[in-house]
């Protein structure tokens, strides 16, 4: 009994040890890029774009563009996994179907982000001529998100204890308002856990984006807000550099004297958003899962 409580006790120590290694891993990696990009960082960085901002600096239009096309993507992508999610945990039965469904969506899965880049620069901008442009960007990453959102869906629905779904069927409700009612409600901390995480990949993605978005961005205006206008920052048809393809050419060309200090600065703000968005979004999760089922 001894011998057994003393191997609980050191597997526990060495499960407490990894974890401790990891989180120091993480700890030092944010550490590093925020103590380096912090004093790079100032409003005039964030608010203004690199011409008048003088030398390389200025991140503004990089900033937009990466919000901008994070949002596209999430329009298109979360309806389509959150449909498919529902059918492969609610509705589909074991079939050959089935097994190709999931099959596909963990290849898809698995793609390196450089290769969907490619597959978006030969059909969207090649193809469809949509040229290097946000709705090219955005495409491209739907097909990372999607595979990552209808996966987590599909497991957050499967967390949900069947009791709920025969306390519905009892009541009376029929399986889809069991699901919209009952399930869906209970399964919200899981579903915005994975758009956390799928938001977070496509803000800092860059491989998929070189080729579809585009690695420049034109002259536009803030003040003109309509989306059909060539100058319009809203307009979707034009080229966009994001924020985390622009610490990539800063850090490849070097094409400024100042490169260094404004990829660490953009790695920074990279970081800092990313980690607002978690917070946000775990939040926005709270408020839905109680608003949804009732609870305080």
């Amino acid at each position: 009994m001894k011998n057994a409580q003393r191997t609980n006790d050191l597997a526990i120590v060495g499960i407490k040890a990894m974890v401790g290694v990891v989180v120091l891993i993480l700890a030092a990696l944010l550490g590093y890029i925020l103590i380096t990009g912090l004093p790079h960082v100032s409003w005039k960085f964030l608010t203004t774009t690199s011409k008048e901002f003088g030398a390389g600096g200025g991140i503004a239009n990089q900033l937009f563009n990466s919000i901008y096309i994070l949002i596209i993507t999430l329009v298109i992508s979360c309806p389509l996994a959150l449909g498919a999610g529902i059918y492969l945990s609610e509705f589909a039965k074991p079939s050959f179907l089935t097994s190709s469904i999931r099959t596909t969506i963990e290849v898809l899965s698995s793609l390196p982000s450089i290769v969907i880049g490619l597959f978006g620069y030969l059909i969207l901008v090649i193809k469809f001529q949509f040229d290097f442009s946000i709705i090219s960007g955005a495409f491209a990453l739907m097909f990372v998100n999607i595979p990552l959102l209808t996966r987590n869906t599909e497991e957050a629905l499967h967390a949900v204890p069947h009791s709920q779904r025969e306390a519905g069927w009892a009541l009376g409700l029929s399986k889809t308002r069991t699901i919209m009612k009952i399930i869906l409600p209970a399964a919200v901390p899981g579903l915005v856990t994975g758009v956390i995480l799928s938001a977070g990949r496509i803000f800092g993605e860059a491989a998929a984006l070189i080729f579809t978005a585009g690695q420049s961005t034109p002259v536009i205006s803030y003040s003109d807000w309509n989306p059909m206008s060539p100058t319009s920052f809203l307009n979707p048809m034009r080229p966009a550099e994001t924020l985390a393809v622009h610490i990539w050419k800063l850090n490849t060309n070097g094409i400024t004297p100042d490169a260094n200090q404004i990829s660490s600065g953009a790695s920074a703000v990279l970081i800092l958003v990313i980690l607002a968005i978690i917070i946000l979004s775990r939040w926005l999760g709270n408020f839905l899962y109680r608003k949804m089922s009732g609870t305080k």
